[in-house]
């Protein structure tokens, strides 16, 4: 279990979100300021996995605006990862999305990450780390089940509130909402106001 302990650091291949493949690229080298996505998907030319790829590229203005970068991983070598990118979404391909896609042939970032199913691929496990590398959010799908990029953005915004304003955000909190102070008189003044929204 990853959260609250710091993220495992790697260095791999990667091909960036301008194609350039690169040898070295390093997850801390890469933390945005305010911190980092990191999904894994089980492998390049299937099913499930371009929906999630795609919709987290159309949403990462999202990420970015908030100052948070995201990273792609999966077992697949750096070669696969350029044809993938390098072949149109009509034709099973992902085009050209904007974020690094490492390669982790080893397979040793997924066990790292403790998403490694079968030592065969990577389980569709999403990981939100802070910008001192600290894990705030995890949640692991089985192969099937695809993942739910908004709600990986309502997490981002509950993390930098949290950071920003040291409260602590209640369930089904959105961006916009208010807080509620982590003692018990902040939490039954939020319940007073707020549990028929619940």
């Amino acid at each position: 279990m990853l959260v609250t302990k710091k993220a495992p650091d790697f260095t791999a291949t990667a091909v960036l979100g301008n194609n350039e493949i690169v040898d070295n690229f390093r997850l801390y080298d890469n933390l945005g300021e305010k911190g980092t996505v990191v999904f894994f998907y089980p492998l390049d030319f299937t099913f499930v996995c371009p929906s999630e790829i795609i919709a987290f590229d159309k949403r990462l203005e999202e990420f970015t605006s908030r100052g948070v970068n995201v990273i792609g991983v999966s077992v697949d070598s750096q070669f696969s990862h350029f044809a993938w990118k390098n072949t149109a979404v009509k034709e099973g391909g992902i085009g050209q999305v904007r974020f690094p896609l490492v390669a982790d042939l080893n397979k040793q970032i997924a066990r790292d990450f403790d998403v490694l199913f079968n030592e065969a691929v990577a389980l569709r496990g999403s990981f939100l780390i802070d910008a001192d590398g600290t894990v705030r959010h995890a949640v692991i799908n089985d192969l099937p089940l695809g993942r739910n990029i908004d709600e990986m953005i309502r997490m981002v915004d509950t993390m930098i509130f949290v950071n920003t304003h040291g409260e602590v955000c209640p369930a089904g909190w959105q961006k916009g909402d208010e807080g509620m102070k982590a003692d018990t008189k902040g939490v039954a003044e939020y319940l007073a106001k707020n549990s028929d929204k619940l």
